[in-house]
């Protein structure tokens, strides 16, 4: 389905949200202050709760379908696509709500082939579908400052825009259908990468004697800087919070999705295989919600030291 650009898609226009976890809450209030027609739906009545709590003006509805019903658009910000899947076409489902020409916004993390196969059967319904996932984390997302990947038709990038604009600082088009959520989990891998490595060079460097504080700072000032050394390594992990919002368990599949794409396309990846594979094995080994910057513990279980 290709679209060119709607005054429709702006203010005050209807637009269903699915998910209210601690991103997704933000983001669909950022859509209310923003003067959007919003109606929120979530499988957890303390998240809806919550949010009508919070006093955004967004209206609490019963069932995906029903906010959906005369939107111009829907967002979905879940887990992953089983998730997205099942709001979309399961009974009380998005694609029952929503009239024809309307567009579904992917903002979750999910597969990019299954993205694909989805963009498909909506459009036998006459809906659009742009996958446009996010990256920044809770803070971000409570900001609007968001790097948003958006993938699909450009027409239908085009629509959605205001939407995506409303929730994030900067909207990077990506390309065909799919290629959003391709690069949020490519960054994941990358992300992971990285911090595994700096855990890895601190756990050894303590070993030997150096201060971590002071190699926190000396990577920050080389050739070593990352995000993780940056943004993570003194603030959630030398600090022993384990607090940055953003789940071991959902960086894990994320990693998973990156190692999938990588063989799916008969392409070699042994770095990606190899972290996923370290992340799934720390999945098993931490608790329940453990945060991702965790991973920490558990490099450190390895070493045979805290």
């Amino acid at each position: 389905m290709s679209g060119a650009p709607d005054a429709g898609l702006r203010p005050p226009a209807a637009v269903a949200f699915v998910g209210l976890g601690r991103m997704g809450a933000p983001m669909a209030g950022h859509l209310a202050a923003g003067g959007w027609t919003v109606r929120v739906f979530d499988r957890s009545a303390a998240a809806l709760d919550g949010f009508a709590a919070a006093g955004t003006g967004a209206v609490r509805a019963a069932s995906p379908a029903a906010a959906a019903a005369g939107a111009a658009a829907a967002i979905t910000m879940l887990p992953d696509g089983a998730a997205v899947r099942e709001a979309v076409f399961g009974p009380g489902g998005l694609a029952e709500g929503l009239p024809r020409g309307a567009l579904v916004v992917d903002m979750s993390s999910s597969a990019p082939l299954a993205t694909r196969r989805l963009g498909e059967e909506l459009a036998a319904r006459g809906l659009g579908l742009v996958d446009a996932p996010v990256s920044g984390g809770v803070k971000r997302a409570r900001d609007r400052t968001l790097a948003i990947m958006a993938g699909g038709d450009p027409g239908l990038v085009a629509r959605c825009r205001p939407l995506l604009a409303a929730m994030g600082g900067v909207v990077h088009e990506t390309g065909a259908l799919g290629t959003g959520h391709a690069m949020k989990a490519l960054n994941n891998f990358v992300s992971a990468a990285g911090l595994q490595a700096t855990c890895e060079a601190l756990i050894v460097g303590g070993r030997f004697g150096l201060d971590p504080g002071k190699m926190v700072d000396i990577l920050n000032a080389s050739t070593g800087r990352n995000n993780s050394t940056e943004a993570k390594a003194r603030q959630f992990i030398l600090s022993g919070s384990f607090a940055s919002g953003f789940s071991l368990a959902l960086m894990a599949k994320d990693l998973r999705t990156a190692a999938a794409l990588a063989g799916q396309l008969d392409v070699a990846a042994p770095t990606a295989q190899a972290v996923s594979q370290l992340w799934d094995r720390a999945l098993e080994a931490l608790e329940p919600g453990a945060d991702h910057t965790e991973i920490h513990r558990y490099l450190a279980s390895l070493a045979g030291g805290a």
